[in-house]
C-alpha cells in the first residue's frame, strides 16, 4: 500500500546550527515523526503565498502550530501580548488552506493551525487568554499544561478518540474565540474553543492542543488514513 504524501507548512524564523545563523524554514521534528509513524510521507512547504501548486501533488495538509496570527487577519488592533507578525506565513498557510479545501484534501491543524483554519472561515481569535481565564492552558511559553476537554457526541473528534472527555496538552495563550462557518466541537474546562471542524466533510479537524508529543497517535493514524482515502 502506498503512503500518502501530507504536506507540512513551516516556520520561517532565525535558527543557529554549526557555524550558521540566519533565517530558516524548519518545523519540530515531532510532527513529522508522528506523520511517518502513521504512515505518510512527509513534506515541507516554506511560506510561498505565491505558489501553491505544490498541493496538486499530496493527498493532505498539516498546519503546525507556531507564532500569533495578525490581527488584522480578523480586523482586530494588536494587544500588548500579541505576536510580532510573521507576515509571509500568515499569507501563506491561509491561502494554502482555502486552496486545499478547494482541492478537497484532508487537512488538520494543529494550535495556531486550527487558529488559521478559524479565521479562514470568518472567525476571530481571544489574543491572550490569561486576561479572561488566567494560565489553564500555559504557565511559561515552552511549557505544556495538561487539562480536560470534553468534545461533541458524534463529533470527528470523539469518534477518533472514541470518548467525549479527555486529558489533553496545551501551550497557548491564544484561542479561537469565534469559529466563523466552522462548528467548534471540543472546548476545554474553561470552555475555551479546543476542536473545531467542517462536518460537511470527511476530515477537516483542528484542535488547540499538541498531539504530536502526546504518546497517542490516533489523531495523526485518522488523518493518515483519510489523506490515503482521498
Amino acid at each position: 500500500m502506498s503512503r500518502p504524501v501530507i504536506a507540512i507548512t513551516s516556520y520561517l524564523e532565525p535558527a543557529k546550527w554549526g557555524a550558521w545563523e540566519k533565517p530558516a524554514a524548519l518545523v519540530p521534528h515531532e510532527y513529522l515523526d508522528k506523520c511517518i509513524e502513521a504512515g505518510g510521507t512527509p513534506v515541507l512547504l516554506p511560506p510561498n503565498a505565491d505558489d501553491l501548486s505544490a498541493l496538486e501533488r499530496v493527498d493532505g495538509l498539516l498546519l503546525v502550530g507556531g507564532a500569533d496570527i495578525d490581527p488584522a487577519r480578523y480586523s482586530a488592533t494588536p494587544g500588548p501580548h500579541t505576536d510580532t507578525p510573521r507576515t509571509s506565513r500568515d499569507a501563506s498557510e491561509l491561502a494554502l488552506y482555502k486552496r486545499a479545501r478547494e482541492l478537497n484534501l484532508p487537512v488538520l491543524g494543529i494550535c495556531r493551525g486550527l487558529q488559521v483554519m478559524a479565521v479562514a472561515h470568518g472567525g476571530r481569535l481571544e489574543q491572550h487568554l490569561p486576561d479572561q481565564v488566567g494560565t489553564l492552558h500555559r504557565d511559561v511559553p515552552g511549557t505544556f499544561n495538561e487539562h480536560r476537554a470534553h468534545f461533541s457526541q458524534g463529533s470527528l473528534i470523539a469518534q477518533i478518540l472514541e470518548t467525549t472527555d479527555t486529558v489533553v496538552n496545551s501551550s497557548h495563550h491564544q484561542a479561537v474565540a469565534d469559529a466563523g462557518t466552522l462548528t467548534a466541537t471540543g472546548w476545554a474546562s474553561d470552555e475555551s474553543i479546543e476542536v473545531c471542524e467542517d462536518p460537511s466533510e470527511p476530515f477537516i479537524l483542528g484542535v488547540q492542543w499538541h498531539p504530536e508529543v502526546m504518546n497517542d497517535l490516533r489523531i495523526f493514524s485518522a488523518f493518515v488514513a483519510a489523506c490515503r482515502r482521498n
